[in-house]
Parts: C-alpha cells; sequence; structure tokens
C-alpha cells in the first residue's frame, strides 16, 4: 500500500491512463467506500429493462449509457447537492466516474442541464411497482422476516414560498401583466392602461408591515382581485382578436390564474375554503396536506405511505391530495404480499390505521397488530402486550427514523424538482438510494464473515 503524501513534498506528476493495473486500483478503492457498496447493490440490468432505457443506433453517442442515467440519479441523492454542483464534483471526483460509467480524462462536462434532462425522460417512463420488483427480487435474499411489516405515512416537502393569499393573488397579476407588455409590444400596440405600478408599491410597502391587520389584507385582496380580473379581461380581448401562436405553457398557466381568481374570489365574498386549492402558480398540482404537527401543522408536497421490511423501505401510495393514511391498511398489506410472495403475519402501524375496519381484516386473516386492545383481555395478554411493544418499537425506530434520515441526508427535505413527474421521481430514487446503501452494507458484511 502506497504512502499518503503531501504536494509541496514531492515533484507531483499523476498518470490517470486507461492500463489495467491503474484500472482495477482505483476500481477497487471505489468499491470500498460507501458509494461502491451503492453500486453493487443495485440490479442495474434489471432496472434498465423495467426503465425500457436502451442506446440508440443512430445519432451521436450520449455521454451517459442506459446504466449512467441511471447511476447519475442515485449519485445525485448521495451527493445531496445541486444539479450543477453534481456535474462540477463529477469533473474531479474518479469514484463518482466509475459510478456513472464514464471516463472524462482531461475533458470536463459544461452542460448543467443534462441532470435534469435525463431526470425528466426516467420520469415519463417510471413504474414504481416494477422498478421496486425487480429491486426486491435482487435483495430478497439479504432480506429477512418477509412475513412482518410496518408502515406509515409522511410528506416530503416542495420548494416552494409559504402562500398566503396575498402573494399568491400578487404572483398571479404580476405575470400575466408581464405577459399582457410582451404581447402588445410584438403586436406593435399601445399597453392598455391598469394601476399595476400603483399596485406594486402598495404591495412592497405592505410586505415591509411587521404588523399586517385584518382591515389592510382584505383592502390588498380587494384591490388585486379587481386589477387580476381588469388584466385578464385584456388578454382575453387580445387572444380573441389577434391569431396568437403561443406555447402550451402559456395556455397551462392561463387556466391555472383563472382558477386562483375563481378560488380567491369565493373566499373573499364568502369565506369558504375551495376543494382542491392551488396554492403555487408555478406547482399546480400542490395542495395543502394538514399533518397536526405543533411546528408545521399544514405541509406542500407529496404524501407518501410507506411500509419497511426488515429496515427496507418500499412506497405504497404517493399522492399531493391529502388522503388518509388509515384507509390504505388493507391496500398496504396486499402489495406487500404481492411483492414478498408471502403471507403477511405481523403488521405495525401507529394509532390512526387503528379503525374497526382495519381491525376486523387484520382478525380474519390472523394478522397480528400492536393496536391497543378493545374489550376485555384475553387468555394471553401478556404476551401479546409483550409482542405489541417490539412491534411498536420497530415502527417508532426504524421507520420512524428513517424518515428523518432520508429528508436529511438524501436531499428529500425540500423538493426542488419542478413538474409533478419529475417530483415523482425525486422522492423515489432518494428512498431508494438509502436503501440501496442499506444493502450494501449488509453484503460488504456478509462477505466479511465468509472470508
Amino acid at each position: 500500500m502506497t504512502k499518503i503524501r503531501r504536494f509541496d513534498n514531492f515533484q507531483h506528476k499523476f498518470s490517470f491512463t486507461s492500463q489495467a493495473e491503474d484500472f482495477n486500483l482505483f476500481f477497487n478503492r471505489f468499491l470500498e467506500g460507501d458509494l461502491g457498496k451503492i453500486h453493487s447493490a443495485i440490479p442495474w440490468n434489471a432496472l434498465i429493462d423495467t426503465f425500457g432505457l436502451f442506446d440508440r443506433e443512430k445519432g451521436p453517442v450520449s455521454i451517459f449509457g442506459p446504466q449512467g442515467k441511471l447511476a447519475l440519479m442515485f449519485l445525485k441523492h448521495y451527493a445531496c447537492c445541486s444539479d450543477k454542483r453534481l456535474v462540477e464534483q463529477l469533473n474531479g471526483n474518479v469514484d463518482y466516474q466509475f459510478f456513472c460509467g464514464i471516463h472524462l480524462g482531461s475533458n470536463r462536462l459544461t452542460n448543467y442541464r443534462i441532470v435534469s434532462e435525463i431526470r425528466c425522460e426516467l420520469a415519463k417512463k417510471l413504474n414504481m411497482d416494477k422498478v421496486q420488483q425487480a429491486l426486491f427480487d435482487s435483495w430478497s435474499p439479504l432480506i429477512s422476516d418477509g412475513h412482518s411489516i410496518v408502515m406509515d405515512a409522511t410528506c416530503y416537502e416542495s420548494e416552494v414560498r409559504y402562500p398566503t393569499n396575498e402573494k399568491l393573488l400578487w404572483e398571479s397579476v404580476e405575470w400575466s401583466y408581464r405577459q399582457l407588455k410582451a404581447i402588445c409590444k410584438a403586436l406593435g400596440i399601445k399597453t392598455p392602461r391598469t394601476k399595476y405600478l400603483k399596485w406594486k408599491r402598495r404591495n412592497i410597502s405592505y410586505s415591509k408591515m411587521r404588523r399586517k391587520t385584518k382591515s389592510k389584507r382584505r383592502s390588498l385582496d380587494r384591490s388585486l382581485l379587481l386589477l387580476l380580473d381588469k388584466i385578464n379581461d385584456s388578454l382575453c380581448e387580445l387572444e380573441k382578436g389577434h391569431d396568437l401562436q403561443m406555447p402550451k405553457k402559456y395556455y397551462r398557466r392561463r387556466a391555472t390564474i383563472n382558477k386562483i381568481y375563481a378560488q380567491q374570489f369565493q373566499i373573499f365574498h364568502t369565506g369558504e375554503k375551495p376543494k382542491g386549492r392551488i396554492v403555487s402558480i408555478g406547482k399546480d398540482y400542490l395542495r395543502p396536506i394538514v399533518r397536526g404537527k405543533e411546528i408545521k401543522p399544514v405541509e406542500f408536497g407529496a404524501k407518501v405511505n410507506k411500509y419497511q421490511i426488515d429496515g427496507i423501505n418500499f412506497i405504497e401510495h404517493l399522492s399531493f391530495n391529502a388522503f388518509h393514511e388509515g384507509n390504505r391498511f388493507k391496500d398496504t398489506i396486499f402489495k406487500a404480499q404481492r411483492l414478498t410472495k408471502t403471507k403477511t403475519r405481523l403488521a405495525g402501524a401507529d394509532a390512526i390505521y387503528a379503525t374497526n375496519k382495519n381491525r376486523s381484516f387484520a382478525t380474519k386473516y390472523n394478522i397480528r397488530t400492536d393496536f391497543k386492545r378493545k374489550g376485555r383481555a384475553g387468555k394471553h395478554e401478556k404476551q401479546r402486550k409483550q409482542m405489541a411493544a417490539m412491534i411498536t418499537k420497530e415502527r417508532a425506530t426504524r421507520l420512524e427514523g428513517s424518515f428523518g434520515k432520508e429528508k436529511e441526508h438524501y436531499h428529500l427535505k425540500k423538493i426542488k424538482a419542478r413538474t409533478k413527474e419529475t417530483e415523482t421521481l425525486w422522492v423515489f430514487f432518494g428512498i431508494q438510494t438509502a436503501n440501496a446503501l442499506e444493502i450494501g452494507r449488509r453484503m460488504a458484511n456478509a462477505l466479511q464473515q465468509a472470508a
């Protein structure tokens, strides 16, 4: 083994050639680290077939092959950094290049958008059930206790500002006015008169206020609703009177803003909260999800119902709309049995799952749970309490602990994807990266014990 030396103590000259001994030396060093363990744990061929990836026979050769595209998604969550920083790290980190299956040599990647382009490509091809089945089939020898599961739900928040009625209305006014000016400039006509500049100054003054009273809020809301309605009317007249060739994104955003106006008009005049309330003009698929926590009563992002088998997490249901996780108990049991091809005998869940229907279902199929008993104690109450305590401890430590680990260490604290599909892919690969590292460490321990 060579001695580690500092640059200022020798005449430094490195040779990163493709000779066999050099490649094996660096690759074996790569496999010893956590990133190498993830690389060894992932069934690349099965994932490539599941996603339906292939190299094009015609045209220029892509920098990243089918395996490299998948590896780049795992690498992003392992590195826990932005797309630009990931490409910069990839240029100078030999281990990252080994993981993605490329050798840059003296070249550098300068296209920082390549990560988001690959993410958009994979998001259209993601089938979570098939991918999770392929992963479990490969990892099943290292997963014990397939007959016992624990389940719980969490929310992976999106990167959005905290929505208020005033912020949402002002963003709608600002975008609509910007489009109005651009269209009038392209058509060579005068921009219709509005009070946009006046209310821009007043909105800035309002945002600087430390104490925003109810009268100030209602005054601003009333004015922004009137201003937004006027700008929308002007845009409608321009669209009807001229043959505008606008992109699909424009009409989609216009429809979103019209829906926002209708919802805010209802809130202002009736005080009723509309169903399907939009909280962001850029992410119209997000909905408020009430979690009931002291610090964060409402969250905005993807709500995920997960189940865990021997410390490995799998997604049962992912939705951007609020849902009652207690109603997912049966579906979770059935999905776990289809995945493992084993009858579930133990199931751990918190009190929100302990409905009468779920209790009857568990009794019918002889599934032991940690639900609090109703009625008189049975003959083996002491043993039942001991087993329930063990199931509760497993759920409270490993499953709920994995939520925080994924959010803090695998880039799931704030999801910065911009579409519904890419945000779903982001959450999925973050969870599976944590799983792959756990499986890789088990593989390394098994090899060490065998040796």
